[in-house]
């Protein structure tokens, strides 16, 4: 019995949903005009979400004022995002316009403040899992301003979509290279910001479910939360080399990795244990070089922005954007090591 397809959407069909006339659907996607910006997003949503899809005249197409906050925007990595994003957006279209809020400390009050005050459309944001952020999302939803989390996630907010990797897959893939490369095992000390920060947490978690399945021979003997702070990541790394000389190895899944290389080269351990961190950047590329720290994993903010900007020009209707509702992040985080560091300045990935 052959199966019957399914009727092509019509106008009658956004205008029901949208609960408008069909005159003013033709209105808005023939751009006839006398419609208003609230009721013109309608009918372009419903005519989008059932597959009506149009290619919109230039002058529809909205203004995109987006709004990244970056708390304690001198980490390397935050650095590299405020960088790509700066130079996406010149390559895009001129409707599309950026404005950088830097905050000095990552205090979720203050994240949360500089997110309800802003003045654009659009939210792209870095931040720990705290009530107070995901009551600031809830908030900006409810105004119709979008969020996009970059670099960490929040599953159980109101945000639009989360443009990062995978890192559970990141811990899992440290675990992997670790346990191959220490056959003897042995204790490992990790390292973090806080593990308020999903990124960080889901790393650790993901070190510590393939060490359980499949290296046992490996343990984790401490997590240190660092701060991201040089000094204060030093002095506890230090302290847990004295307490624990048989480590093996330490996985620092945030920044203060120059913290790092100090407690390493202090030479408490009877041996240097073998180093995992994160991010290619003039530090870790001269600890690679330098045969400090064995793998870094990158984590793509080029991508990272990238997959942000075509999110948030498909939500508001722009045609032809390569992503889809729900937006599902595929951003791939990249492994180096001494030998495929990257050809640009100082070892940093070529700006194309």
């Amino acid at each position: 019995m052959a199966h019957s397809e399914k009727p092509r959407p019509k106008l009658k069909d956004v205008a029901r949903l949208a609960g408008v006339g069909t005159a003013t659907v033709d209105r808005v996607l023939n751009e006839r005009g006398s419609v208003s910006e609230e009721v013109r997003r309608k009918v372009i949503e419903v005519a989008r979400e059932i597959g009506l899809r149009r290619q919109l005249p230039p002058s529809y197409m909205p203004l995109i004022r987006i709004n990244l906050v970056l708390a304690r925007p001198h980490l390397p990595l935050l650095q590299r995002m405020a960088t790509e994003f700066r130079e996406l957006t010149k390559t895009i279209d001129r409707r599309v316009r950026l404005q950088i809020t830097k905050l000095r400390d990552e205090d979720p009050d203050t994240i949360g403040d500089a997110m309800r005050t802003t003045q654009c459309n659009a939210v792209v944001v870095y931040a720990q899992d705290s009530a107070v952020i995901r009551a600031a999302i809830a908030d900006l939803e409810l105004r119709g301003i979008p969020v996009i989390t970059i670099i960490s996630d929040l599953p159980n907010s109101k945000r639009l979509a989360y443009a990062g990797t995978d890192h559970n897959a990141a811990g899992r893939t440290t675990g992997y290279f670790l346990s191959s490369m220490i056959p003897a095992g042995g204790p490992m000390i990790v390292v973090c910001n806080q593990l308020m920060f999903n990124s960080h947490s889901e790393r650790v978690s993901g070190l510590r479910s393939f060490l359980a399945e499949r290296a046992p021979h490996l343990v984790i003997e401490r997590v240190i939360e660092g701060l991201d702070d040089r000094e204060r990541t030093r002095t506890r790394l230090e302290a847990a080399f004295q307490e624990c000389p048989e480590t093996v190895a330490v996985y620092n899944v945030g920044a203060a990795n120059l913290g790092v290389r100090a407690a390493i080269e202090a030479d408490i351990l009877p041996r240097r244990p073998l180093f995992v961190g994160h991010e290619l950047t003039v530090h870790t590329t001269q600890m690679l070089r330098d045969g400090l720290m064995t793998v870094a994993l990158d984590q793509n903010p080029r991508l990272q922005a990238r997959f942000t900007l075509d999110v948030l020009l498909d939500h508001f209707g722009y045609e032809g954007m390569s992503v889809t509702r729900p937006y599902t992040s595929n951003v791939p985080f990249v492994l180096y090591s001494p030998e495929n560091i990257p050809n640009g300045p100082d070892g940093m990935i070529p700006t194309p």
